[in-house]
């Protein structure tokens, strides 16, 4: 059986895409034949404290679904103090570095980028072992960072990090893009570089539509996921308007903006948003089951990104009301998903929330059972994977 390491800052019992994705990615290639290891930090995230479980231990090895998984120490924090933050990154970069150089790998490593820092000290140690080097791109850095005004552009932070991504191109011996975008800026650098497309499609395991729809009731818009900044649920609460519309938002995670977002609804006049917190993913869509439609925003057009919420919650059968702009747009609209609200456009956005709200319950089942019939057939986990390994990508 042939071995591959995965090396990701996230993964199960930790919540969130990430996480999700890249337990996908371990659990195909363990079905396909692969005998598949993972190297993450002790379990924290989103909380920025380790887990009970792992509380007062270095390092711990454990089987989860036939996945050995590597967690190494790390001083976990979500602080705003940007020093205890880079401490934190630190803290497990020299676990990793430490582990990389000391403990023998597979031949082949699949190193997930961002963060960019890991993912250029892991291909900086795996390139002098000579290792085949899969660089799994999810979101281009630093430029989103910029983009998401987290850095100033020709800043020294800039800089550094533009070296650590010519760096990890230059070297990985091919790489993964989630995004038609991700893959062009690639290869406007290195045109020679392989590069295949890899879309972050989930793995429901659903063979026919679960979702109810609920006759008498309002309808139930939910968000669920990071609450982070570059998400911008905290201003969609503020400015979203359902006044007078048969229609409720129901959020559902974890991150930087849950206290102010909690904050924002607890005087009571926000009544058509309820926030639930944070689920496992299973009770989560149990919980979701009977709800209508699921939004996918983001606070501003980043280029490189496509967030996997259009595929998770597409193939499970809901429609999708996007407001993120670029190339989110384009795959909800060539397949019939749902709606598109101009990114940042909050006229736009209740526009189409008014729009919706004249929808019969009949209307939306019918939408539900259609958009559950495409992703089945244009977003396949297992046709993606099957494709790439008859490329000899892994």
């Amino acid at each position: 059986m042939e071995e591959i390491l995965i090396i990701s800052n996230y993964y199960p019992p930790e919540k969130g895409a990430a996480a999700n994705r890249i337990e996908q990615l371990a659990l195909k290639l363990n079905e396909n034949g692969y005998k598949v290891s993972v190297v993450c930090p002790l379990g924290n995230y989103p909380e920025g404290r380790l887990f009970d479980e792992y509380k007062g231990k270095f390092s711990v090895t454990e089987i989860r679904e036939n996945i050995t998984v590597k967690r190494l120490w790390v001083y976990p924090s979500v602080s705003k103090n940007i020093l205890i933050r880079l401490l934190s990154v630190a803290s497990f970069i020299i676990s990793l570095f430490i582990y990389l150089v000391f403990i023998k790998s597979p031949k082949k490593v699949i190193v997930q980028s961002p963060p960019l820092l890991l993912s250029f000290v892991s291909v900086w140690v795996l390139s002098l072992k000579n290792k085949k080097i899969i660089l799994n791109v999810s979101d281009l850095w630093p430029l989103a960072a910029i983009e998401l005004k987290a850095i100033k552009e020709q800043s020294i932070s800039h800089r550094v990090s533009l070296f650590f991504e010519q760096f990890i191109y230059k070297k990985a011996t091919l790489i993964l893009g989630q995004s038609k975008e991700i893959i062009h800026h690639i290869k406007s650098n290195y045109p020679t570089k392989n590069c295949y497309l890899y879309r972050n499609f989930p793995e429901h395991k659903v063979s026919e539509l679960a979702l109810i729809t609920e006759n008498h009731q309002p309808i139930k818009i939910f968000y669920a996921g990071l609450l982070g900044i570059a998400q911008g649920v905290l201003e969609l609460c503020e400015r979203i308007n359902l006044d007078g519309l048969a229609i409720e938002l129901h959020i559902y995670g974890d991150g930087s903006e849950k206290n102010q977002i909690e904050h924002l609804l607890s005087n009571g006049k926000k009544t058509a948003i309820h926030f639930h917190g944070m689920l496992n993913r299973s009770e989560l869509h149990q919980r979701l089951s009977a709800y209508d439609i699921a939004i996918v925003p983001l606070k501003t057009r980043i280029y490189g990104s496509v967030p996997s919420k259009i595929f998770e919650y597409g193939c499970l059968g809901f429609p999708i009301l996007y407001f993120g702009g670029g190339e989110g747009e384009t795959i909800v609209n060539e397949n019939h998903l749902g709606w598109v609200a101009s990114v940042g456009n909050y006229e736009d956005l209740n526009a189409k929330l008014r729009m919706i709200s004249e929808l019969s319950k009949t209307e939306l089942a019918i939408m539900k059972k259609n958009v559950f019939i495409c992703c089945e057939k244009e977003f396949n986990l297992d046709q993606q994977i099957k494709y790439l390994i008859e490329k000899e990508v892994f």
